[in-house]
């Protein structure tokens, strides 16, 4: 009896937790109306706080490249639903359009600026330099555009400059890859670079095919590692390697190229699936190829026995969007575990992650087959 009490526990033990955590994998991955809508609240109730600290004076919540990102993934976010949901557009599209027009703020490219020894990337959309961290505001400018009738004539004329300057320099580069710092380009950086210009083409009707096949051609080429099939992390523009093959960089990448090539994004989505470990129903993300390891760091979060925190939850976007229910399930049950959400009134949030995180997730989970060329 005992040793049949023991196995009864241990299946509790494991089967409990693996419930609870996966209660509402299903219902993320149908796009439940009511849980998308919760997170999208909790979203735009940071860009209202965040307004009303900037009508103060007082600067807003977030700086620097997390203000950057965690404004440009609200825009994504939003106008993924406006896409998914155009019921909602009225009230989605301009809140999408002022998180977008935040991310061109100087104080969101801070650290880049300083890094190109003062060089304001917006300042010189016709030199050579590549700017590739640009790419983020050209993107999310591009979703809200698509989708707010609204969208303010500066704020197209910003992102049509930031188009065509990419699309000249990605044209101009044999490997496709272009600067985010001096000396450094980053694959993932260029797939967002991508999914820019895909995107105004979507909203211009400008055929931008050219520089799309280029880019998708030399991702293949010179910016897969070919023994892990993962994106390699850092490169020279000249593409030799600066750093490992990676899943952090690899998950996004193949986010940002779902707007530009879907077939190269299931490709991308397929390799870093196999990183997948898995344990009593929950799984999380290794992050370096076979062959590789190193540290944690700004692009893989905490890396813990092999494991990133990034590539764990940026996983959840191509599994929704490529419909791998099994990978996002586990995947989903590993974010609720940590991520803890909690639902507030009519807004829902997952504690511990944060605005930005709140902001990626929102991306993440409402990423789509409707995003595709």
């Amino acid at each position: 009896m005992l040793v049949l009490g023991l196995v009864v526990a241990a299946l509790v033990a494991v089967a409990v937790p693996n419930w609870w955590c996966g209660r509402e994998a299903d219902a993320w991955f149908r796009g439940d109306a009511g849980r998308v809508r919760g997170l999208a609240e909790e979203m735009v109730a940071f860009e209202a706080a965040d307004d009303q600290l900037r009508a103060t004076g007082k600067g807003g919540e977030l700086t620097d490249m997390w203000g950057l990102l965690t404004h440009q993934m609200t825009a994504q976010g939003l106008a993924q639903i406006c896409l998914a949901h155009p019921e909602w557009r009225d009230r989605y599209a301009p809140i999408a359009t002022r998180a977008a027009a935040k991310t061109l703020l100087p104080e969101m490219r801070s650290t880049f600026t300083a890094a190109w020894h003062g060089e304001d990337g917006m300042s010189v959309l016709d030199g050579s330099n590549g700017h590739a961290y640009l790419s983020y505001p050209a993107l999310a400018l591009g979703m809200a555009r698509l989708v707010d009738p609204a969208f303010p004539a500066d704020l197209a004329a910003k992102q049509d400059a930031l188009v065509a300057s990419y699309e000249r320099r990605l044209l101009a580069s044999p490997t496709a890859l272009l600067d985010t710092l001096p000396g450094e380009a980053y694959p993932t950086d260029i797939a967002a670079v991508a999914a820019a210009i895909a995107v105004h083409g979507r909203a211009t009707g400008v055929d931008h095919s050219a520089v799309l096949a280029h880019w998708a051609q030399q991702v293949r080429a010179v910016q897969i590692d070919r023994a892990t099939g993962l994106v390699v992390q850092r490169m020279g523009v000249d593409a030799k390697s600066h750093d490992a093959p990676r899943s952090s960089g690899t998950g996004l990448a193949a986010y940002f190229a779902g707007f530009a090539d879907r077939s190269l994004a299931k490709e991308l989505a397929d390799r870093m699936f196999r990183q997948e470990r898995k344990l009593f129903g929950f799984s999380a993300i290794h992050e370096y190829g076979s062959g590789y390891s190193g540290a944690g760091d700004i692009d893989s979060g905490p890396v813990i026995l092999g494991i990133s925190v990034s590539a764990t939850s940026f996983a959840l976007a191509p599994a929704h969007a490529f419909e791998n229910r099994a990978v996002f399930t586990r995947v989903f049950r590993t974010a609720d575990l940590l991520g803890f959400p909690l639902r507030t009134d009519s807004r829902l949030r997952f504690t511990t992650a944060g605005a930005t995180g709140n902001a990626l997730l929102l991306a993440f989970l409402t990423s789509g087959p409707e995003l595709a060329q």
